[in-house]
């Protein structure tokens, strides 16, 4: 999945650099960090009043049927709540209860007993009971978003009881629990509200700028481009925030952004600063930094069109970029060198294994044998993100060495996201960067978007052959040895090169206590706002 990032003058000031030849080493340096880290609250705010931002709008409404980007998981996911949940504050593969309370699963995978939580209210007072959870499924196939994949999984739901729901899948399904654990996974919805506001879009005007959730939050401001607000739900079943209204403005500028964090209007920036950034704030100590880990990853895809047909050219290429120069001058404390052709901790280590082969000699060979014609090299970078654009530099310089002659071009996300589909990638560049994540935390997730045909962030379709029918036997045998062997194949391929495994950077003030607490490994750019307090 590929997310906005935004630094106006940052991405100016790169391609001036890029356009007079700077090294690598002054074009990280370049990378301001907005007005540098100066003051800060030095207490906290008796207030129970949070202040964050976004820097960019988060673009789709915060409905779970249809939101399927990231700043915007910040209100989703602390207004809605699913049957079960990762843990927060745990980088493992950790499912715990949510709205279940336990469950069982049949040796089939094909069926799931859950045990409901009692005592829980919708934020339109309705009770919880196990009659809310086929509704919400269906709701999520009508509307038919993004995430519908997980719901569509469902063949029915049995209610033997008020407090017991039986899922019947359509086949085997051994992830079924990270369908519903994945941020974007089905949330449940009050049944009454989607009766009451289902007009003739099932809901999706009214869940616009309302919510029908569980959560510790209620959804009481949206609107796009300007200002979101949350405040708490004063019947929660669950710990009761600290905080009863946290107000999210947008601000669509980096440099403001941290100005106000640096006045202390605002408590935290929990996402899109430069490495540089990061490094200041650090060296500062006003401000308190925290590195978490994340399932993102910087990803490049090569184009298998012309003289990159073959699998030994196409890796030939990938083995002619320098990794460590990469994560040094882009990622420094923010992230670090992928090992694994998958996201880390998504299978054991030792499996799917990318080794750092960084060799140029064996490219230059190949492109000395080529016509002039055929040496303009293009390489693609999300226009709204200030590291690809800073990566695409780099490479420039790295492949420039080469004998190609390269050149670097920002695509729109729109743009990118429609090469997707087979036979839309006309115009795609010859090797694109971009920084992308798994729906949940489980192999699966990752290589059926990236490693198949149709795969939704598999760009430039080099897919693996053969990956279906091995996905599939994983999937309904969770024979995790499948998986990585679709990963060894996608290394074999030249398609793929896993750069950085990038975490997640949260700055704050000093006195606000709880982000590690409330930060969950497979939901990038979020927190669980409920886990935060001053100190």
């Amino acid at each position: 999945m590929n997310r906005h990032r935004s630094s106006r003058r940052t991405r100016t000031l790169l391609a001036a650099l890029a356009a007079a030849g700077s090294s690598a080493g002054a074009l990280a340096g370049a990378l301001l960090a907005g007005t540098g880290p100066t003051a800060g609250a030095s207490s906290a705010p008796r207030s129970h009043t949070l202040e964050l931002s976004f820097l960019q709008d988060p673009g789709q409404p915060p409905d779970p049927a249809v939101y399927y980007a990231g700043q915007g998981l910040l209100l989703q996911d602390n207004v809605y709540e699913g049957l079960v949940q990762y843990a927060a504050n745990n980088p493992a593969h950790a499912i715990v209860p949510d709205l279940a309370t336990s469950w069982s699963v049949s040796d089939n995978h094909q069926t799931y007993t859950f045990h409901l939580r009692h005592g829980v209210l919708f934020h339109d007072g309705t009770r919880f009971t196990s009659a809310a959870i086929w509704p919400s499924f269906q709701r999520d196939l009508a509307v038919g978003g993004g995430p519908a994949y997980m719901a569509a999984v469902v063949k029915s739901v049995s209610t033997p009881s008020p407090f017991t729901a039986v899922v019947h899948l359509t086949a085997p399904n051994s992830i079924f629990l990270d369908y519903l654990a994945s941020p974007y996974g089905p949330r449940i919805y009050s049944p009454t509200g989607l009766a009451k506001h289902a007009g003739k879009n099932h809901d999706q005007t009214y869940l616009a700028t309302h919510d029908l959730g569980t959560g510790p939050y209620v959804l009481t401001k949206a609107q796009p481009g300007i200002d979101y607000q949350l405040k708490a739900f004063p019947g929660y079943w669950g710990k009761k925030p600290y905080y009863t209204t946290v107000n999210l403005p947008v601000i669509d500028n980096l440099d403001t952004e941290e100005i106000q964090l640096q006045d202390g209007h605002l408590a935290a920036i929990l996402h899109d600063l430069t490495a540089q950034a990061v490094s200041s704030y650090r060296k500062s100590g006003t401000f308190q930094v925290y590195s978490l880990p994340t399932l993102e990853s910087e990803y490049a895809y090569v184009n298998q069109t012309s003289w990159l047909s073959s699998a030994a050219d196409r890796r030939a290429l990938l083995e002619a970029i320098d990794v460590k120069k990469i994560q040094q001058e882009a990622f420094s404390g923010r992230g670090t060198i992928a090992t694994q052709i998958y996201p880390r901790n998504l299978l054991p280590a030792g499996v799917a294994v990318q080794k750092d082969q960084y060799d140029p000699a064996v490219l230059r060979r190949i492109v000395a044998k080529l016509p002039a014609s055929e040496r303009t090299f293009t390489i693609g970078y999300d226009s709204g993100s200030s590291d690809g654009q800073l990566i695409a530099s780099l490479l420039t310089i790295q492949l420039d060495q080469t004998g190609l002659t390269v050149r670097s071009i920002g695509y729109p996300t729109g743009t990118i996201y429609g090469w997707a589909p087979p036979g839309n990638d006309k115009g795609a560049p010859d090797l694109l960067v971009d920084y992308v994540w798994p729906d949940a935390y489980d192999a699966y997730q990752w290589a059926h978007i990236n490693f198949t045909s149709t795969g939704g962030v598999n760009y430039l379709h080099c897919a693996v052959p053969g990956v279906n029918g091995q996905l599939a036997k994983a999937l309904a045998t969770n024979d995790v040895s499948l998986y990585g062997k679709v990963g060894e194949e996608a290394v074999q391929s030249g398609c793929y090169l896993n750069l950085v495994n990038q975490n997640d950077v949260f700055v704050a003030q000093r006195w606000l206590k709880g982000l590690p607490q409330g930060h969950v490994v497979a939901a990038p750019y979020s927190v669980r706002l409920a886990a935060l307090y001053p100190g």
